[in-house]
């Protein structure tokens, strides 16, 4: 099952020790609790059930030093960098499912970890944060609302009012993955709390208890059809008490934090789409070689012959811009490398679309089942081409970027 495809230029002896061990952990135990993992959540019937397996798959990532990969300061997690996480990452790509989960490297959790770790108070950290990076408890991160177009953040209705302790928040969020975990604790918040302010310090953000008087999960939001395990929530505040202290660097500070937290979960989605693009790959040729119609096998087939080469050139491709994103925010920052971050967020969605809409197309009806993970792999990412803003929104900054050298000149 594992490829020796991904780049290991560059890579420090212990992120290649990693990779290594990552690699051998999913051959040994995640790719065969695949189907333990399927059985278990049938047999529950709840699609939000939390199964057995998955804590197994925890406790074994953990003994072998296979946790937190994903946080680069060594006091909260691995302390690798962009460039050393990002194989790890796709790796972990290629089980979506099982594997981010089994190594405490899921989204919205990465994210919201990093943000209670660089913005969060002591309290946050102790409260929240330790037991995120335990894997004990899971958190979910409210930003998009249904009546405005989010992808702006300037046109947020979601209310943060003053009150005589701290702040009042009121108004509607949806698509809040993780919210329906069963061990979903925490809410992080994007909210209004000066609508006359400059357009990016009109918004705060803040730390919600999900049990807190005035939330309430309204329903969950299925993905074509598909309703994920951790959820898509849509979720109601009405007059949710919050302290200042539950305000992430005070007021107005709301757009600058989210921008410090969607930049690397762009670039994880990135590395994961890269990594269920690897498996589509890999399923199309397996199945090119079993198969045969008209008397010879699919893999003789021209066509099918040129789909696998073009897989094999998009993948590379896509690789060695995320690396190059990864490298860029390494050594410059992620300001300097935003236009990489978009390019990679709108490239490797794309990319593992083709290749898994023709993997899909060699397996025939089969693949459009849950025999194999293909049209799973499809609905997340095509969802994919709009979470954490949408296709469009990623090519007017790259244009903007572009435009900008030129209009400088003149």
């Amino acid at each position: 099952m594992s490829s020796p495809s991904a780049p290991l230029f560059g890579l420090s002896e212990r992120a290649r020790r990693l990779r290594a061990d990552l690699l051998d952990f999913m051959d040994t135990q995640v790719y065969p609790a695949e189907a333990v993992y399927a059985e278990q959540m049938a047999t529950a019937g709840d699609p939000h059930h939390h199964p057995a397996i998955i804590e197994e798959l925890k406790d074994l990532a953990r003994r072998r030093g296979l946790w937190n990969l994903f946080h680069p300061d060594p006091r909260w997690g691995a302390g690798l960098s962009n460039s050393e996480y990002a194989p790890l990452a796709e790796i972990m790509g290629r089980s979506p499912v099982l594997a981010p989960e089994a190594c405490n490297c899921n989204a919205p959790d990465t994210g919201n970890m990093e943000v209670l770790s660089g913005f969060g108070t002591a309290e946050h950290h102790e409260r929240w944060l330790r037991p995120l990076l335990a894997g004990t408890i899971r958190s979910a991160f409210a930003m998009t609302e249904p009546d405005v177009a989010s992808s702006d953040p300037t046109n947020l209705k979601a209310r943060l009012t003053r009150s005589a302790d701290g702040y009042l928040l009121n108004g509607r969020k949806w698509f809040a993955s993780g919210a329906l975990h069963p061990n979903c604790q925490v809410l992080i918040v994007l909210a209004t709390t000066d609508p006359d302010a400059a357009p990016h310090r009109r918004q705060s953000m803040a730390v919600v208890p999900v049990d807190a008087p005035g939330v309430r999960i309204v329903r969950n939001l299925p993905v074509f059809g598909y309703h994920d395990r951790e959820g898509h929530a849509e979720i109601s505040f009405t007059d949710v008490a919050v302290p200042p202290t539950d305000l992430l660097a005070g007021e107005g500070q709301g757009f600058a934090i989210g921008q410090a937290r969607l930049g690397p979960g762009r670039i994880h989605h990135s590395m994961r789409a890269i990594g269920m693009a690897e498996r589509a790959l890999e399923l199309l040729c397996r199945r090119a070689l079993s198969r045969s119609t008209f008397g010879a096998p699919l893999a003789e087939r021209e066509n099918i012959r040129d789909w696998i080469a073009d897989a094999r050139i998009d993948i590379e491709k896509s690789r060695l811009l995320t690396m190059k994103a990864a490298w860029l925010m390494d050594t410059a920052g992620n300001k300097a490398a935003r236009t990489e971050i978009a390019a990679i967020k709108v490239d490797a969605p794309a990319m593992g679309l083709r290749i898994v809409d023709r993997a899909i197309q060699v397996w025939g009806a089969a693949g459009v089942t849950d025999d194999v993970p293909l049209a799973m792999f499809w609905t997340h990412l095509r969802a994919l081409r709009i979470a954490d803003g949408p296709d469009e929104v990623h090519r007017r900054t790259i244009a903007k970027q572009e435009l900008r050298k030129y209009s400088e000149r003149t």
